[in-house]
């Protein structure tokens, strides 16, 4: 492997840069007409246009991209998360062309995009998943109601095919049951080509932790400890830690244990990240399994010392990799990421495109990380997921981590658009959030604390 090319954008582009040029390897960015001068694209030695602007027509066009690795030379894909990174089908044409794909087989792909198999897959390898139900096809809906009334109200109508919570309906009465099937079917076959549905008993005030896990092919697998990603707005993540706050040690080692025999029993090879919820009483459920980095990677890097993208690299072009056993991988102190939108929360949320007249970042180091794929005067366009940047904190406790990340926030200026950091600092400053009462419903219930409109 002496060249890559990134199939993605953004700050997860110039992440995945940064740890090639560490490894010696050359570089390969990919580029549509409205990231023509963006941040990635300067930092790559190369650099090809894939297309327009809109995702559908450039970053999603596997073709072309794989026509861009060719022309460049380019012997190895990295994904990057979102996009074209758990699209088995790509990953399959990929490694056709004769490219390495720097990810898990496209079976394992496919096992995992599926979420009711992925239900079926774990509990086959011992690990505890929340009462629900087989797969609901748009052509066939007979015993619904039966099947919703055994699992219990609330309950949940989750996409097979979703993930990040698109296509995921809440039901409270038996009575609405049919047509939140009906819709959710409709927005799953427009969004992933795959109508099918099924239905998952909905946990009240859970906590969503996952296992950051390494997967070498053959069955062997470790786990890089956990990550508290609770704090979320529309199902999406907005604040991750590690370690989880007040997570019993005993459950701590028994998600990690799952989550390595899920990854052995799929012989899966690289990085994942195995989603479990935890309800109230401590007990613990799988949710699904991503077969890609995940945005909140560098919570687990500042906490273990480890390079998890270079570990994917040195991991696909050969590299003996036997020193990486589970003794050897220690967590240290306490990390917390925030994700700064170009969004305004006393508005909904909105989202806020626009030229970044001011960008100026807090100084990195002394356990502060920056991870962006933005300048000042960048423009963020409403084409792209509105994420400018993650600030990183890494303090010797959870405290330490707390007041770091709050000074780093404080001094992050950004003008010409509106951004979520004053309600970071609210989130983060909060007593509840301080005392780690943390759970998925923590915005809502906080909400007037947390919102200014």
């Amino acid at each position: 492997m002496k060249k890559v090319l990134i199939a993605n954008r953004g700050e997860i582009a110039c992440r995945v840069i940064r740890s090639c040029r560490a490894l010696g390897l050359k570089t390969v960015a990919v580029y549509s007409d409205a990231d023509a001068g963006s941040l990635h694209v300067s930092l790559a030695d190369e650099a090809l246009h894939i297309g327009p602007a809109p995702a559908k027509d450039s970053y999603l066009i596997g073709a072309k991209i794989i026509a861009a690795a060719k022309a460049s030379g380019a012997d190895a894909i990295h994904p990057g998360y979102g996009f074209l990174s758990e699209n088995e089908d790509f990953a399959a044409e990929v490694l056709n062309a004769g490219v390495k794909w720097i990810g898990p087989n496209s079976r394992t792909i496919a096992d995992m995009g599926d979420k009711e198999r992925a239900r079926r897959l774990a509990h086959g390898a011992g690990v505890p998943i929340v009462p629900g139900t087989g797969r609901f096809l748009p052509t066939d809906l007979s015993g619904l109601e039966d099947a919703a009334l055994g699992v219990g109200f609330p309950l949940l109508v989750k996409a097979s095919a979703g993930g990040g919570g698109i296509g995921m309906k809440r039901v409270d009465r038996l009575e609405d049951l049919r047509a939140t099937v009906e819709s959710t079917q409709t927005l799953a076959a427009k969004a992933f080509g795959d109508g099918a549905v099924y239905l998952e008993k909905l946990v009240l005030q859970p906590r969503h932790v996952e296992i950051q896990v390494f997967g070498f092919g053959d069955g062997r697998a470790v786990h890089m400890y956990e990550r508290e990603c609770s704090i979320q707005r529309r199902f999406q993540k907005v604040v991750e830690e590690s370690p989880a706050p007040s997570l019993p040690d005993a459950t701590r080692r028994a998600m990690g244990d799952a989550a390595v025999a899920l990854t052995g029993q799929e012989r899966y090879h690289g990085a994942g990240t195995i989603e479990f919820i935890v309800d109230p009483a401590g007990n613990y459920y799988f949710l699904e399994m991503n077969t890609r980095i995940q945005v909140e990677h560098p919570v687990t890097e500042m906490n273990t010392g480890l390079d998890l993208v270079e570990l994917q690299i040195r991991f696909e072009r050969g590299d003996d990799l036997s020193a990486l056993t589970q003794d050897s991988i220690k967590p240290r102190g306490h990390t917390i990421e925030c994700r700064i939108y170009a969004e305004n929360p006393d508005k909904n949320f909105l989202p806020s495109p626009g030229p970044l007249t001011v960008f100026q970042p807090p100084r990195e180091g002394d356990g502060i990380r920056l991870d962006t794929g933005f300048r000042q005067g960048d423009k963020v366009t409403f084409y792209y997921d509105p994420m400018i940047a993650k600030l990183i904190a890494h303090g010797a406790d959870r405290d330490a981590a707390i007041e770091k990340l709050l000074g780093a926030l404080g001094s992050f200026r950004i003008e010409g658009i509106a951004t979520n950091i004053p309600f970071l600092r609210r989130v983060i400053d909060h007593t509840a959030f301080r005392a780690g009462q943390t759970h998925t419903g923590f915005v809502d219930l906080h909400r007037n604390d947390l919102i200014r409109s």
